[in-house]
């Protein structure tokens, strides 16, 4: 296993380079000068150019794609042309916002979506069957933005009783450690605090992971379905082994490789795709992060960005490749 998990993490240079390549071409095909954008539409034509000068744009696009390259070999993400702060010391609290918000949104999508799909399985045709993939292909088709309004107008607005926006009480701030709110609150001893942020995450979360959950509803009911009409199941319920572990140890542990997969795409597709989830919820998260600097035309911000959603995106497939070999013995990757 050693040895196939560095030729993956090999396989991860000419990925990203790839990925640097395809993003480099495709955010200067964005209409609009970054220097016009900065400086006003009432900029003279001088200083738009020696703007431009000042942030290398003037250079031929394969002058600067080596250099960004020479950067990124060394750690170096660039400078924002926005804020003209090193990209690097920036990044970090965006992406742990959505980090944190993905955790939550994929934890509340397993727990809930594995369960439904178990007992949807267990009852197969039974009301409750029929109930949750209802409920399942409703969350599916459910748009997000929809969602996330509805829960700000139920639960934040007409019962008062979650926030409707950000990640903390605007009057008690978290002292920031790692930029994880709830780590931070635990390393600061604040368990106020702590439910405090909890709070905050609960809306985003559900709103985030509904489509995740319904997926991984249907796939492990199907996948449960297969498993359950099985030899060796049918032979450990005609042992009177009780149905709970028949369907939880047996059934469940062979039956979860498709989840498991399912689970690590929706898992990559959050931290990239949140970021309605983010503009409806005030939630500053990496997302919001790169599409304020499409807006300003921030070449090195989004190409940082969405590199490092990227190669996140890549490892979480290597867990996932990895963890199947820890669920079925009879994977082996020699």
């Amino acid at each position: 296993m050693f040895a196939y998990t560095i030729r993956r993490l090999l396989m991860l240079i000419p990925v990203l380079l790839g990925m640097s390549l395809i993003v480099f071409f495709l955010i200067r095909a964005i209409p609009g000068d970054p220097a016009q954008v900065i400086l006003g539409q009432q900029a003279t034509q001088e200083a738009i150019e020696a703007l431009n000068k000042k942030l290398g744009l003037d250079q031929p696009w394969y002058i600067q794609y080596v250099e960004y390259l020479r950067g990124l070999l060394t750690g170096d993400l660039g400078e924002s042309i926005r804020t003209n702060s090193p990209i690097s010391g920036e990044i970090w609290p965006y992406l742990a916002a959505t980090i944190e918000l993905s955790f939550i949104a994929m934890l509340i999508a397993i727990v809930v979506g594995v369960n439904a799909g178990i007992i949807s399985a267990w009852f197969q045709n039974s009301w409750f069957d029929y109930t949750a993939m209802v409920f399942a292909l409703v969350g599916v088709s459910m748009p997000i933005f929809w969602l996330g309004l509805m829960e700000q107008w139920i639960f934040a607005i007409n019962l008062d009783w979650l926030p409707s926006t950000g990640r903390e009480s605007v009057r008690d701030p978290v002292e920031a450690v790692t930029h994880l709110y709830l780590v931070d609150t635990l390393i600061n001893g604040r368990t106020d605090q702590f439910v405090e942020v909890l709070k905050h995450l609960i809306l985003p979360g559900v709103a985030l992971g509904t489509i995740p959950m319904a997926i991984i509803a249907r796939m492990t009911r199907s996948s449960m379905l297969e498993v359950m009409r099985s030899d060796y199941i049918r032979t450990a319920r005609a042992k009177g082994m009780k149905m709970f572990w028949v369907v939880y140890k047996h059934s469940l542990k062979n039956a979860v490789i498709p989840v498991l997969t399912v689970i690590g795409l929706q898992m990559g597709l959050l931290l990239g795709g949140a970021i309605l989830t983010e503009t409806i919820f005030g939630w500053p998260g990496i997302g919001r992060y790169i599409y304020d600097a499409i807006g300003y035309r921030d070449y090195p911000v989004i190409q940082s960005g969405i590199l490092i959603v990227a190669f996140i995106f890549v490892m979480i497939n290597l867990i996932v490749d990895l963890l199947y070999a820890a669920v079925d013995p009879r994977i082996k990757y020699n």
